[in-house]
């Protein structure tokens, strides 16, 4: 899972940089409030961890923008500030969730994997990755104007592909997301592979390019064509 740090303070920066990567994440750090936007705009993370206090932009203008923009990436909000006025606000510009400082690493490993597994509101109506189209609202998916029949679950498997376009997937993020009944049982479920496979005959189907690639040893990851 890929977490975006958009902090000013470099130590405190490098501490939840380390903190997180022992912890198996994979982190990149923004130091101001413009190029976290940027950053956070990619589509490239799970989550972001964003200051309220930053130079170029504060906080509430990086969220404001981040959310004007149809991101519903998940954002835990971190600052000095604990006044209850500024968390209203936040959470009104639509954090996540709220944890001052100082805070204990553990907590925030814990708010961390809360808003990183809680549905997310949807603020765009369609996701597309090349040619494909997955419509959230009349639950239809068209790949070059074809339009192709899914399950339910084959529906949410695409979608959680979709959301993490370009990142790749590894086999229990996919559990723990499209099954997360059968996850904790899953050791020797092929649920993913098989799935995975149903998929790619639909999708692929007249096509040349192959939208979901597998990462041999990883996972699996849908990508635009290159």
């Amino acid at each position: 899972m890929k977490i975006l740090i958009v902090e000013d303070e470099a130590k405190l920066a490098q501490v939840l940089q380390q903190g997180l990567k022992e912890n198996g994440y994979v982190v990149e750090w923004a130091a101001d409030g413009p190029l976290g936007l940027e950053l956070a705009k990619s589509g490239s993370f799970d989550a972001a961890i964003l200051d309220v206090m930053l130079p170029g932009l504060d906080g509430f203008e990086v969220l404001k923008a981040l959310r004007k923009s149809g991101s519903a990436m998940p954002v835990l909000m971190l600052t000095a500030r604990s006044g209850i006025d500024d968390r209203v606000r936040g959470l009104d510009l639509g954090a996540d969730d709220y944890l001052s400082k100082p805070f204990d690493f553990k907590e925030l490993l814990a708010r961390l994997r809360a808003v990183t597994r809680r549905p997310q509101v949807e603020l765009l109506n369609t996701l597309a990755v090349g040619d494909l189209e997955l419509d959230l609202h009349r639950h239809e998916v068209r790949r070059g104007g074809r339009t192709i029949d899914l399950t339910a679950r084959e529906f949410g498997l695409l979608e959680y592909l979709m959301r993490r376009k370009g990142i790749v997937l590894t086999r229990a993020m996919i559990m723990d997301q499209v099954w997360p009944s059968e996850a904790d049982y899953g050791g020797g479920s092929n649920l993913v592979e098989v799935y995975i496979n149903f998929l790619r005959k639909k999708l692929d189907q007249g096509s040349d390019h192959k939208l979901i690639q597998t990462v041999r040893g990883v996972g699996y990851v849908i990508q635009e064509p290159g």
